[in-house]
């Protein structure tokens, strides 16, 4: 049976982090946005410049768009939810998080999402075209948006067409980097317990994206990460477990069995097993998704 598993995928995603702060401190901007394309951060606003900065040497290929347009909205927009939520004062952020997917499977996502002071406060559903807000303030600004059909057809075009254009340019620019393969070294190590069991360890040296499911993911010093699940098992029964493995690379999935065992530095047995081909790869692409936003591109309405 197989104990540990590990599936890797090429799925990519672009997404944006925007964020004002109403008092902002001496480390903190009052305006800061950060785009990613999949882990990768590629371009980062600059508040005295008040423009958008490659963070990646092939985005340089991309003309840099002022963002003092987006700072300006922002500030409006912040302006307006504190009246929302009666506030006068003190700390408060808006977030504004957005982005696109293309998955492995060759469907595609996209998603808008904004925060206050580090809740909720409104999403975009763009199958059914319609804002979700997460409470009465937020209401507000619903009945708004909702109201310019116009704004809601180019925000769904936007995350199906543009941003996807985007995230192919962009793949494209930094192909060497982004599109890298890598083919790590996959073993199963067995470790004696005290206890009479034994620990059975599924190894992954070398994973170009940071993509896991399961388990933990370490960085290497040459940009890729490592990973590895244990099973804690009787002796009797450890021949029967494998290491299951998925790749791009891969023509078929590998399940990979612990084999011969040697001296431990810990006084315990320990022995390792690899796929008779070393070159054995593990799949681990990793998509972690997770909050989303807008790019420019695309007016919001925040007034009174």
């Amino acid at each position: 049976q197989s104990w540990a598993s590990f599936s890797g995928s090429s799925s990519h995603s672009l997404r944006y982090f925007t964020t004002i702060v109403s008092e902002p401190g001496q480390e903190v901007p009052q305006f800061f946005s950060v785009g990613y394309v999949d882990d990768q951060e590629v371009t980062s606003y600059d508040a005295k410049a008040r423009r958008d900065l490659p963070k990646a040497p092939w985005m340089r290929k991309r003309n840099s768009q002022v963002a003092w347009n987006w700072e300006q909205i922002f500030r409006v927009g912040l302006g307006t939810l504190l009246g929302y939520y009666n506030q006068s004062g003190g700390a408060h952020t808006l977030q504004w998080m957005y982005g696109c997917e293309m998955r492995k499977d060759r469907s595609k996502v996209g998603y808008f999402q904004y925060g206050y002071d580090g809740r909720d406060y409104l999403s975009l559903d763009k199958e059914t075209l319609t804002w979700t807000a997460a409470n009465v303030p937020a209401q507000n600004t619903k009945r708004k948006w909702e109201a310019n059909h116009a704004f809601l057809q180019y925000s769904k075009d936007y995350l199906e067409k543009d941003c996807i254009e985007w995230l192919q340019r962009y793949l494209d620019y930094g192909k060497e980097t982004l599109l890298r393969t890598e083919k790590p070294e996959v073993k199963v190590t067995r470790k004696e317990d005290y206890d009479g069991m034994e620990t059975l360890t599924c190894h992954d040296g070398e994973v170009w994206m940071q993509d896991v499911f399961h388990g933990l993911v370490s960085p290497n010093s040459d940009g890729t990460y490592y990973t590895w699940r244990s099973i804690k098992v009787d002796p009797k029964e450890s021949e029967h477990y494998k290491c299951h493995m998925e790749h791009d690379g891969l023509p078929n999935p590998v399940d990979v069995a612990w084999e011969e065992p040697g001296e431990s530095l810990e006084g315990g047995k320990e022995g390792s097993g690899r796929a008779s081909n070393l070159g054995l790869i593990i799949g681990c692409v990793l998509g972690i998704i997770f909050l989303i936003a807008v790019m420019a591109g695309i007016a919001v309405y925040f007034s009174e």
